[in-house]
C-alpha cells in the first residue's frame, strides 16, 4: 500500500490535560458533530523529496505556499543533505476539475529533475457549501487521483480553512462541513489529508484575536495565515514537530507568532492523526 491506514477513531472532544508548552490542548473540531478519522495517517516509504502543489489563490499568495514549506524542509534537516524540489500550479479561483494534471504530473514538462513524489491538490475554497460543488469536487478528485497514481506518484488533499466572520458566505459550521468532504473523499481514494482548516480553527480558539485571512476579503490567509498552513503541511509531510524550527521568513514572522503557530500546527497533526507523538515511529 502506498500510504499506512488508521483505526476507525473519531474526532471528538480531547480530554483536557496540560501541555509542556503551556498550550491548551484542542477541543472538539466542531459543536455540531464529530469527524470521522483519516484512513491514511503517515506517508509510507522515504520522506518526499520531489512535491507538486496544484490549486489556486489560496497557495500563491504571501510568496507561495510551497517556498515556506520548502524553507522548512530545508532548516529542518528532515531530508539531510538532499534538496527538496517543489513546484506549485495555480490558477485564480480555480477548482479542482480547473486543472491539467495529466500535463502537470509529467515532471519534465515542468522541468523537474525526478518524478513528483506527491501531488497536494486544493479546491475552491466553497467547495463544500453546496450539494453540486461537493459533487463536482468528488468527481474531479477522482479524475486526478487515478492521473497522478499513475505517474507513480500519490495524491494528497490539502483541506482549506473556513472565511472569517466578515465574509458574505461565513458559517460557523464551515470548518466541520470542508473537513467532513476531504476526509471523506481523501478516505474513498486512499489519500492523505493536510489538515489546514482544523489548524486555523485551532489558532483562533486559542488566540481569538489573531489574524489569519486577508482583512479585505476575509478569505484569502494572511501571512501568518500562509505560516500556519506551511508548518501544518510539513508536521502532516515530514512526521517531525515543527515546533523550534528557526523558518521565519527572513524575520517577517515574529518569534511569538513563529512558535505559537508551530504548536497549533503540531498540536492540531498530532490530534488529526491520532499519534501520540508526531513521528512516524
Amino acid at each position: 500500500m502506498a500510504f499506512l491506514r488508521a483505526g476507525l477513531l473519531m474526532l471528538s472532544a480531547v480530554t483536557a490535560m496540560p501541555l509542556a508548552t503551556g498550550c491548551a490542548p484542542l477541543a472538539a473540531q466542531s459543536a455540531t458533530e464529530a469527524l470521522p478519522a483519516p484512513a491514511v495517517r503517515q506517508i509510507d516509504g522515504a520522506s518526499p523529496k520531489t512535491i507538486l502543489f496544484v490549486g489556486n489563490s489560496y497557495f500563491y499568495y504571501n510568496d507561495s505556499l510551497h517556498n515556506h514549506v520548502q524553507r522548512m524542509v530545508v532548516a529542518s534537516g528532515a531530508l539531510g543533505d538532499a534538496e527538496p524540489s517543489y513546484k506549485s500550479a495555480t490558477i485564480g479561483g480555480a477548482a479542482l476539475r480547473d486543472h491539467a494534471v495529466a500535463h502537470l504530473v509529467d515532471h519534465a514538462k515542468l522541468r523537474v529533475d525526478e518524478p513528483f513524489d506527491l501531488v497536494i491538490l486544493q479546491g475552491i475554497s466553497s467547495a463544500a457549501l453546496t450539494e453540486e460543488s461537493r459533487k463536482r469536487f468528488n468527481e474531479a478528485a477522482t479524475r486526478h487521483a487515478a492521473t497522478i497514481r499513475a505517474a507513480g506518484a500519490k495524491p494528497v488533499f490539502y483541506m482549506t480553512p473556513a472565511y472569517a466572520p466578515a465574509h458574505r458566505r461565513y458559517s460557523p459550521d464551515m470548518t466541520a462541513q470542508t473537513a467532513r468532504l476531504y476526509i471523506d473523499t481523501a478516505n474513498r481514494l486512499d489519500g492523505m489529508v493536510i489538515p489546514v482548516g482544523l489548524a486555523f480553527e485551532e489558532a483562533l480558539r486559542r488566540r481569538p484575536d489573531i489574524v489569519l485571512h486577508k482583512p479585505f476579503d476575509s478569505s484569502h490567509p494572511s501571512m501568518i495565515g500562509t505560516y500556519l498552513a506551511a508548518a501544518t503541511v510539513f508536521a502532516t509531510l515530514y512526521g517531525q514537530s515543527p515546533v523550534g524550527n528557526p523558518y521565519d521568513y527572513f524575520g517577517a514572522v515574529s518569534a511569538e507568532d513563529a512558535l505559537f503557530l508551530q504548536q497549533v500546527a503540531q498540536d492540531t497533526v498530532s490530534s488529526f492523526f491520532g499519534r501520540t507523538a508526531n513521528d512516524p515511529d
